[in-house]
């Protein structure tokens, strides 16, 4: 009972922390320092990358997952930003003693900024009165620096390497609570701008640089440790693109979207993921000459490469979605070292900074789908193979064009045993897959009517938990391009082939309920129109019954007429709608349960034997049992009424009518196929 008391305070001691914190470094730290805590005073828990010398304070995702861009890390603990250990005592009790900006560099890990320092004649200045604020470069930072910068920067003269401390001081103390997401603070060298971020794991950088110790006071102002040497920013992204010869394509491409105006303004801060030449040159040139032709397509690439804000790569620990220009998202992510977009290592030089953002350089292009077309679409996708039959049977100047089509794409799972040969049928089935307009999923309502380019009329079917259009149910997020959409569904249209009577009729299946729906008197009812559901019970089902049971339904109208509309429901209901229990009104005013299990619809719980055999004024599923309603059970016998035995001589007669009539529809034989 203890321990669950004890850990129902630790939880409420870390909401109150964290939310108290107002800004996203010290909510990491104050989570870091909770966890600490049961070493001692004002000790945080550090994530360090092994096999490196990063670390990081750990928030509450990244310490149970223990790992930053997907490496594993080590929980070491250190002492917490202005503390020290005291000898033989827990934790570090001891508050640092204030000293000036100088000293302070020695003690927080720059001792080579400290160094610098004095070459450079700076040394008075942070020794003395004032209130600074300097981002001071790790040893690691101006160790990793290339040697001929480094040598320019510590020659003789020692003027760049002044005003390149400079340009890393701020006339002010700015501590992290002040360093707010995008903004700028002029430096101490010709007030040039550094660019301040702020993100909401908790990381901040300046000029791109991270924070990796924050918040050092000193008597005469604060240091912060940063992991770079950073340099001033004086190009807006459109000079960036302009002075760089590797992106000589995308400036090209920019000039001819008139996109220069948004990449030069200041207004707002972006990332461009800029495609260098190596990218466009990977592109089919039929598809990139397409592109590049067409402003509307073009506009959309641009857009798909410009992230919404600027975002640097340090400030990337995991992978997480961000929002185009374009209105779709990406994946950004990261590898160890290497930034990843939708998973794949494709950026080739990072963190270019600009005065209104970031620029990345990517060797890949990232072509949206808004500038695709249908058949780009569908390649190496869940619906590639119905894709790769539009082909194969001449149909890609609908999914290549510039004719606006919507194309109903069977998910590729619905030909697992196989694609159909390409016939007159199967194209003529293919043809209306397609529709003769764009359509959005969304903006579709019960009862609307479409129009395919094999001449059929569509219905669509809306329920509680699906979209349907016929037989076929929406079975993922539509897939838009240029000029046409995909809708993914569950399975192959079966497109209506008449009414429920001339589908039964055609089917030697349904000879008995054929001559029992006209014995019945209830031909009238199933040839109007109307929606109807028709449990259909095959000869097999009538057969079954036992021989009394048989005799009085068919000798008696009145009894065989309630029967046959205990199989009738007044709406349309595809097997792809039940989801879970459905109950449907009957013609004869009892209810029908149906289910759905392992992909069978069951009615009453019995299976459906054959689902979605589409009617223009229905649908129906053949069932291998009579459904009796509630409180009719099978008598026994053996005598068959003459009037019993007439209609079985008619259903004798309407299976050998049918057996010679042609086929309804010419793609019968395909549906049937893929049903089995």
């Amino acid at each position: 009972m203890n321990h669950i008391v004890l850990f129902g305070f630790t939880v409420t001691l870390l909401v109150t922390f964290v939310t108290s914190a107002r800004y996203p470094y010290q909510q990491v730290l104050q989570h870091s320092r909770i966890r600490g805590r049961q070493h001692g005073p004002n000790v945080c828990a550090v994530q360090k990358l092994i096999g490196t010398n990063k670390q990081y304070y750990t928030n509450c995702k990244q310490w149970y997952q223990r790992k930053i861009c997907g490496k594993s890390t080590i929980i070491s603990y250190e002492c917490c930003p202005g503390y020290e250990k005291v000898p033989g005592e827990k934790g570090c009790p001891a508050a640092l003693p204030l000293s000036n900006i100088y000293e302070t560099l020695g003690l927080v890990g720059a001792a080579t900024t400290q160094l610098y320092s004095d070459r450079a004649n700076l040394r008075t200045e942070i020794e003395g009165p004032g209130s600074f604020t300097i981002f001071a470069p790790s040893n690691e930072a101006w160790a990793a620096l290339p040697a001929e910068i480094l040598d320019a920067l510590v020659s003789n003269v020692n003027i760049e390497l002044l005003n390149a401390l400079r340009y890393h001081m701020v006339n002010k103390r700015l501590l992290t609570d002040e360093l707010k997401h995008g903004i700028t603070i002029p430096s101490m060298y010709q007030d040039l701008d550094i660019h301040v971020h702020h993100y909401p794991n908790g990381i901040v950088t300046v000029n791109c640089a991270r924070l990796i110790k924050a918040d050092h006071h000193a008597t005469n102002g604060v240091v912060h440790v940063i992991d770079k040497v950073i340099t001033a920013v004086t190009n807006n992204i459109d000079q960036v693109v302009d002075t760089e010869e590797s992106l000589e394509t995308l400036r090209a491409a920019i000039a001819a979207s008139g996109l220069n105006t948004l990449l030069e303004s200041d207004d707002r801060q972006y990332t461009l993921l800029a495609p260098t030449n190596e990218a466009f040159e990977k592109i089919p040139q039929e598809t990139l000459n397409r592109i590049l032709g067409d402003p509307e397509a073009l506009k959309d690439l641009l857009h798909h490469h410009i992230l919404n804000n600027a975002q640097c790569s340090e400030a990337i620990i995991a992978g997480s979605s961000m929002e185009t220009l374009e209105g779709t998202s990406l994946e950004v992510g990261c590898s160890g070292d290497e930034l990843t977009l939708n998973g794949k290592a494709m950026i080739s030089k990072k963190d270019i900074l600009a005065t209104n953002g970031v620029v990345h350089f990517i060797d890949e292009l990232l072509i949206p789908d808004a500038a695709k077309t249908l058949t780009e679409l569908g390649k190496d996708s869940p619906v590639s193979t119905v894709i790769e039959l539009f082909g194969q049977a001449g149909l890609n100047s609908y999914l290549g064009g510039n004719e606006r089509v919507t194309v109903i794409a069977p998910q590729n799972n619905v030909f697992k045993d196989g694609s159909p040969s390409i016939n007159k049928d199967t194209i003529n089935l293919l043809q209306n897959h397609i529709i003769k307009e764009q359509l959005s999923s969304k903006y579709l309502y019960h009862g609307q009517v479409l129009e395919t380019a094999g001449g059929k009329k569509l219905r669509v079917f809306v329920y509680r938990n699906a979209l349907c259009i016929e037989n076929s149910c929406i079975d993922a997020h539509d897939k838009k391009g240029r000029y046409g959409t995909l809708f993914i569904v569950d399975k192959l249209l079966a497109p209506p082939t008449g009414n429920v009577m001339d589908v039964l009729k055609a089917d030697n299946r349904f000879s008995m309920l054929v001559a029992a729906i006209q014995s019945a008197g209830l031909t009238e009812t199933l040839n109007r129109e109307g929606a109807f559901t028709v449990f259909a019970p095959t000869d097999e089902a009538f057969r079954a019954l036992p021989r009394a049971e048989l005799n009085r339904l068919l000798g008696n109208a009145k009894e065989l007429s309630n029967i046959l509309k205990y199989h009738i429901v007044d709406e349309i209901i595809v097997s792809g709608a039940v989801s879970q229990l459905v109950r449907l009104k009957s013609l004869q005013g009892e209810r029908l349960e149906t289910t759905s299990k392992n992909a069978t619809l069951n009615v009453n719980k019995e299976p459906v034997s054959d689902a979605d055999i589409m009617a223009t004024n229905g649908v129906i599923h053949a069932i291998n049992t009579v459904l009796l309603p509630p409180g009719k059970a099978p008598e026994r016998g053996d005598l068959m009424s003459d009037s019993g035995l007439d209609i079985l001589r008619q259903a004798s007669a309407y299976s050998k009518i049918s057996q010679r009539r042609a086929r309804l529809a010419p793609n019968s034989k395909l549906i049937s196929r893929q049903r089995q």
